[in-house]
């Protein structure tokens, strides 16, 4: 799929409308329809509940557990397959060993998908939780901070976080970080390694143009084995046949959130096939420097555009 009309022909809704909203929802591609239509009609067919069927359905979330790692610059086995960024997000506070006496430091421009889990943590925990401006967080990581929770870019104004001098922050003051992904995975390139981070919580609705129901959440592999899920599932289990035992399975797969349905699987590896073949590089390239023309166009016309970073949102 080298040119662009053929691309744009992926997304039908684009023929009728400028499509602005990705940040939110992004459009779906036919593949992904085709996709989860082949697994409701093997469904219809064969019925559910089978060896046929499980075995659809595992090897279904394995790849897309494969389809996403690349996209984080990590390995599969750090890969957990969610619903939503807030599920990731979640997922991390429940699984820290996070009390009173801890810091929580976060941001003035975070998604309430992300100040809810907090909120709701602390009530139940305990821990204090700090808020500063989005550009001064890396000076403001102190000794008594246990975890950063923010953006990886800002929901509000596109800013980008410097996710290096913050990871090294953290490191001297013995934190770990939790980057808020809703608006960089398939946004912007996201490399886990880079960035530092420890956590890093995704949607697949958004700028991956899956279905909704759909995220990842990237779990640092030695991390892993040293946490429990706070919600397992048969899944969660090295053997589920012997569940008394609970040894859980080897990295983040342990924090899966149970049994994903078969067709928004598909329908999730439809929508990163599609973007995979048009080219993962061009795919992120194109999108901010189109949201850099709107910034200049708006601000040629004398509108207030938001300071902003090399991402895909613009505000004014």
């Amino acid at each position: 799929m080298a040119d662009l009309p053929a691309l744009r022909a992926e997304y039908p809704v684009l023929a009728a409308k400028a499509y602005l909203n990705a940040g939110t929802q992004g459009p779906i591609p036919r593949r992904s329809v085709a996709a989860a239509q082949h697994e409701l009609e093997a469904e219809l067919r064969d019925g559910r509940g089978t060896q046929r069927s499980f075995a659809a359905i595992g090897g279904l979330m394995e790849r897309l557990r494969a389809a996403v790692a690349p996209l984080l610059g990590c390995e599969r086995v750090e890969v957990a397959l969610t619903r939503s960024t807030t599920d990731g997000i979640n997922t991390v506070l429940g699984a820290l060993d996070l009390g009173a006496g801890d810091e929580v430091l976060t941001s003035d421009e975070e998604h309430p998908g992300l100040l809810a889990p907090v909120a709701a943590a602390r009530a139940r925990r305990g821990f204090v939780v700090r808020t500063v401006p989005f550009g001064r967080l890396v000076e403001a990581v102190e000794a008594r901070t246990s975890l950063v929770a923010c953006s990886h870019v800002s929901w509000v104004s596109g800013q980008v976080v410097d996710g290096g001098a913050l990871a090294t922050a953290a490191r001297e003051a013995g934190a770990l970080v939790l980057l808020d992904g809703a608006q960089g995975l398939g946004a912007v390139p996201v490399d886990v390694r880079a960035l530092g981070c420890d956590f890093y919580a995704a949607a697949g609705q958004k700028w991956l143009c899956g279905p909704d129901g759909s995220g990842y959440l990237y779990a640092r592999a030695d991390l892993c084995e040293r946490l429990t899920s706070p919600w397992p599932s048969f899944l969660s289990l090295s053997d589920p046949g012997r569940p008394s035992d609970l040894p859980l399975k080897p990295g983040a797969a342990r924090f899966d959130l149970g049994v994903i349905a078969r067709a928004q699987t598909a329908a999730s590896l439809g929508a990163l096939e599609t973007l995979a073949e048009a080219g993962w590089e061009r795919v992120l390239r194109r999108g901010p420097d189109l949201a850099a023309r709107l910034a200049g166009g708006l601000a040629a016309r004398g509108l207030e555009v938001a300071d902003r970073g090399p991402s895909t949102l613009v505000s004014w």
